[in-house]
């Protein structure tokens, strides 16, 4: 397992990947398991804006097309200007990424710690950013 620093150090280093020609703002996102393996993703903007992906969407799709994994331990987000992520005010995950890692969150039945990243680095639970979240427990079971 790696500790805040070095997952923030991916999500910055995932945000140096970011296709953001749009709002030339670069956002990373770092996915770390119990087993200790990390997924990390970038923002893809799109011409039609609505069909931009934010960081971590791509990391969660990436890590339920790959199979999925259980066990979400902790997430790192950062952002910002180009080569300046984690520079200027702390970035958190939107509302709908919120909800595309509590469904990661709760397949493994988690409450990953969540790094929000910039001049100050903020400590959160997934479950605080998105408190009464609806999930797979939420869904009748045919």
């Amino acid at each position: 397992m790696i500790g805040r620093d070095e997952l923030l150090a991916l999500a910055r280093e995932a945000s140096t990947r970011a296709y953001a020609p749009y709002s030339n703002f670069h956002v990373g996102a770092a996915l770390q398991f119990a087993d200790g393996s990390v997924v990390t993703g970038a923002n893809v903007e799109n011409a039609s804006y609505g069909l931009s992906l934010c960081a971590e969407t791509v990391a969660v799709g990436k890590v339920l097309s790959e199979g999925g994994r259980r066990d979400l331990v902790s997430v790192a987000v950062t952002g910002g200007a180009p080569g300046r992520a984690g520079q200027g005010a702390t970035v958190t995950p939107c509302g709908r990424c919120r909800q595309m890692l509590n469904e990661v969150a709760q397949l493994g039945g988690t409450d990953p710690v969540v790094w929000c990243d910039g001049d100050e680095v903020v400590e959160t639970t997934l479950s605080a950013l998105l408190p009464h979240a609806f999930g797979p427990a939420n869904l009748a079971k045919p």
